[in-house]
């Protein structure tokens, strides 16, 4: 009798298990196209993909392993300590369902209830033609044992300054490339270095691009999101220059091909926009406080950096943040001490990984007063228990530009402070803590968003639709009243599409914008500044 009721209890937890297992359509799709599938793709950086039930059942015991670690998705910047924009981050909700979903057998579910399936593209996530792309010549990567970071030098061709709005980097190769860097050289330096290089396409070269004078553009790492500056912030171009484009080939990629190419967004005109730069303003060879950078073999060691206040900076508005440190790196975080004593936390990362850098773009501007004290605290690691050490047994350490060196670099991207500019927002989800559930948001991007929001000028409204539909998107006051109607009865193709629109001339105050289908109507508050 005991021996019946035992196994009357199996049968039964085994049935309850099963109708409370999470399901792949309804349950675990929506997370994995959300956070995962923009890498986990045919022809994504990520080795297999994720967007079919089929793919995410054979893949599922290191999926839930890597999710329960947090190792999937990669992001290194530590929430607690501050938010980025676009954070690829699971909730704890999240997670658990990926886990139990695995654990209750991985049911399919209803697949009619399943989201559509998203598609990517080669050329890029942001929609419309690029105002300058910028291409390699096609690359036969040669790293068998060891990195390469090859960097290639091409004219712009502009005769006009030009202000980046919009960049990304489009992998040729996703499967060799790592990660790149984008330079602007007005100098010619980088174009001499390529001219008389001995390699077939381009001249290798691993901290920089072969000059100091070279103007940081940008970076592209897998799974980012393209950079851009809200309104009306831009990142001149110099008429003339050459774009220096330096890709990462790792170990074990010799014999791949790669054509990696660049896309640039500009500013319509160059009136009224605001200039940003990016600068290493931390960097290990001026404001390190416990100089020199080294790191004895068999040791580990604290390092600080500062740009004391007595270093005067203007007012300025802090947009993102690059930390950089090689493989000795163990955490590192950045920080400022305003004139009244206060910390402004910038970023932390509690556990360092050469290979998946990022420049984080902010939430929220942040103003820097001047008088403010900008600080990084590293730790390195140069015993035989770092598994990334490049030494085996360690050896001394010390700055310097290759792989087996080490730095302690910031970059910061920033702008002359204006008023107001604290409360301009980049991400919403983060900065209002609501991220937007499922219904509402589909491969990373709103079904409706707008952005940047505020503005002041130039409105992106951004959507996705299943399928092509008639679409009407109408300005509102807070009353109901109609005060701009941007689209009437315009057809909207299917999947994703941005539109920009004129806000000039509406008194500064907050509109709702709303989007009109003959399947929904979807609406969105906007704040208009001036």
């Amino acid at each position: 009798m005991k021996k019946l009721l035992l196994l009357a209890s199996i049968a039964f937890a085994q049935i309850a298990t099963a109708q409370t297992a999470p399901v792949w359509s309804t349950d675990v799709a929506p997370i994995l196209y959300n956070h995962c599938t923009a890498c986990h793709h045919d022809g994504g950086i990520a080795p297999f993909s994720l967007l079919t039930y089929s793919e995410a059942v054979a893949n599922s015991h290191p999926m839930s392993a890597d999710v329960s670690i947090r190792k999937m998705p990669p992001w290194m910047a530590d929430p607690t300590y501050s938010h980025m924009a676009h954070e690829r981050i699971l909730s704890q909700a999240d997670i658990n369902t990926i886990v139990n979903w695995v654990a209750g057998g991985t049911p399919q579910g209803n697949p009619a209830l399943a989201p559509p399936t998203p598609t990517y593209g080669l050329h890029g996530m942001i929609p419309g033609t690029p105002d300058l792309v910028v291409k390699i010549p096609t690359y036969t990567s040669t790293a068998a044992t060891g990195d390469i970071y090859q960097c290639f030098a091409i004219p712009s061709g502009l005769l006009t300054d030009k202000y980046i709005t919009s960049f990304e980097a489009v992998p040729g190769n996703p499967a060799c490339v790592h990660h790149v860097l984008v330079y602007a050289d007005t100098t010619g330096v980088c174009a001499h270095l390529d001219s008389i290089s001995a390699d077939p396409a381009g001249y290798p070269d691993f901290g920089g691009v072969g000059t100091n004078s070279a103007i940081m553009l940008g970076v592209w790492v897998p799974g980012s999101e393209p950079m851009s500056y809200p309104s009306p912030f831009g990142l001149r171009l110099p008429k003339h220059s050459d774009v220096v484009v330096q890709v990462h080939y790792p170990a074990g990629t010799a014999g791949m091909q790669d054509s990696t190419e660049v896309h640039f967004y500009f500013a319509p005109t160059t009136t009224g926009i605001r200039d940003v730069y990016i600068n290493p303003i931390l960097y290990h060879t001026a404001p390190i406080i416990d100089s020199p950078l080294f790191v004895a073999a068999n040791t580990t060691r604290k390092f600080t950096e500062e740009l004391p206040s007595i270093f005067t900076l203007p007012d300025l508005t802090l947009l993102g943040v690059f930390p950089h440190m090689h493989l000795l790196g163990q955490s590192i975080k950045t920080y400022g001490i305003h004139p009244a004593g206060d910390t402004d936390k910038f970023i932390r990362i509690n556990k360092w990984d050469f290979h998946w850098q990022g420049f984080y773009m902010l939430p929220k501007l942040k103003k820097i007063p001047t008088g403010t004290s900008l600080r990084s605290e590293a730790f390195y690691d140069n015993t035989s228990s770092n598994p990334e050490n490049p030494h085996s047994p360690p050896q001394d350490v010390s700055a310097g530009e290759n792989t087996t060196n080490e730095m302690m670099i910031t970059f910061f991207a920033y702008a002359a402070y204006q008023a107001g500019d604290e409360n301009i927002i980049v991400d919403s989800a983060v900065v209002l803590s609501t991220p937007a559930q499922f219904a509402d948001y589909y491969h990373g991007q709103q079904l409706l968003d707008v952005c940047p929001n505020p503005t002041v000028k130039d409105l992106i409204v951004k959507c996705h639709l299943d399928e092509a539909d008639v679409c009407s998107i109408t300005l509102t006051d807070m009353e109901g009243r109609t005060v701009k109607q941007f689209m009437k009865d315009g057809k909207v193709n299917s999947g994703y599409s941005a539109f920009t629109y004129s806000v000039e001339g509406l008194p500064a105050g907050t509109y709702v914008l709303q989007m009109a289908t003959t399947q929904r109507i979807l609406s969105q508050k906007v704040v208009v500044m001036h």
